[in-house]
């Protein structure tokens, strides 16, 4: 693809006319369609080209879509509501910004603010951010735990961890960076107790997991969880650029009593709040929560088939509707074939190379057909290399 106008920055284009895109499908120049099992990237939650999303947007362009430092409007207060109810964060405060990276590393910042101890926690290798605190692992900053050490019991895992240095526990519920690896209960619960009782708070990293892609509204309620302050992004604007942070009172009072200052362009745009405000409404009146979960047991299901059938597959693991088919190293399987394949018959799903791993985040849209037809092509494609 040298002839292209934008930069290669890492991920070959399989097919560079993509011209519209409906629910669970995107379609190419001549017709062809596409089911996406990635969502774009893993954003659109409700399903491309969302009208109701849509016609929300066109409202708010047609009213007020920008606003500055010193003047706002009543849709961004709605949007917050939304937001605050469904996290349960009684007289919370949000900030709406444009992307997750920024949402993670704004909560990053604000504990470090209200939680002036030396040390971050954090689980090693769980993606948080592109940039900033959040995206470092300086151990002048950051203790983190390495997972595949973990024993089975948590107070041999945290004995050496001094839980009175630690302000935070930043927490990314399962995605890992596209490999989906879901932290063992018993170790996080311990790890909340251990920080809620030493006076420190937590922090979610929702960005992924959050808006029903774990069969939930939030990945964090696998765990039984009650955070202080969660980021909130991809879902939430169903492709349209935003984010969100979720600050518990307890947080919010303690923030504004600091000087702590934050401003960008576009933070708490009209615009931005209104599609927020109706995702989450669409999300709600159409029960697609329940929907991802239910949808959930019929890809694992499907995935698991595979699996008996096919000696190559290591693991099948997710929640909800995200999930990852891991393949053993020996096996030989040349899974970017596999991954062009799939596309070439049109299934778009995600490719983990150093991880061995196909990934399936579709919408929480999708139907019932859409997996059997994308299993079933994928059988014919292992059957086929195996």
């Amino acid at each position: 693809m040298k002839n292209r106008k934008t930069l290669d920055c890492h991920y070959e284009i399989f097919n560079p006319d993509i011209a519209s895109a409906d629910g669970c499908y995107v379609i190419d120049a001549t017709g062809k369609r596409y089911v996406d099992f990635e969502s774009g990237v893993w954003c659109t939650s409700i399903g491309h080209n969302n009208k109701r999303v849509n016609d929300a947007i066109i409202g708010q362009l047609n009213s007020v879509s920008h606003t500055g430092y010193r003047y706002t409007s009543k849709v961004v207060d709605e949007a917050a509501d939304k937001v605050l109810n469904i996290l349960g964060f009684d007289k919370g405060k949000c900030v709406f910004l444009s992307s997750g990276s920024e949402a993670v590393e704004f909560g990053v910042r604000v504990a470090r603010e209200v939680m002036p101890k030396p040390y971050l926690l954090r689980l090693d290798n769980y993606y948080l951010s592109a940039y900033g605190v959040s995206a470092s692992k300086d151990s002048g900053q950051w203790i983190s735990l390495d997972l595949s050490k973990y024993c089975g019991n948590p107070d041999v895992f945290l004995n050496d961890v001094n839980f009175d240095t630690i302000g935070a526990f930043v927490f990314e519920p399962g995605n890992a960076s596209g490999t989906v690896k879901l932290p063992p209960l018993d170790l996080i619960k311990a790890i909340e107790a251990r920080i809620k009782a030493n006076g420190a708070i937590v922090v979610v990293d929702e960005v992924t997991t959050g808006i029903g892609r774990t069969g939930r509204y939030f990945g964090f309620e696998h765990y039984d969880m009650r955070p202080d302050i969660v980021s909130l992004g991809k879902g939430i604007g169903n492709g349209y650029p935003v984010s969100v942070i979720g600050l518990s009172r307890h947080v919010a009072d303690k923030v504004e009593a600091t000087s702590f200052r934050y401003a960008q362009s576009h933070q708490d745009d009209p615009l931005a709040c209104a599609v927020v405000k109706e995702v989450l409404s669409v999300v709600e009146e159409n029960g697609y929560i329940q929907r991802a979960a239910q949808m959930g047991i019929v890809l694992e299901g499907e995935l698991k088939t595979l699996m008996k059938k096919h000696k190559c597959i290591k693991e099948v693991r997710g929640v909800g509707l995200m999930y990852a088919l891991e393949f053993f190293d020996e096996a030989n399987i040349a899974l970017e074939k596999v991954h062009r394949e799939l596309f070439d018959l049109g299934y778009i799903v995600g490719l983990h190379k150093l991880a061995n791993v196909l990934r399936f985040y579709p919408p929480l849209t999708i139907e019932r057909e859409h997996i059997k037809s994308m299993t079933d092509a994928l059988d014919i494609i292992l059957t086929k290399v195996g």
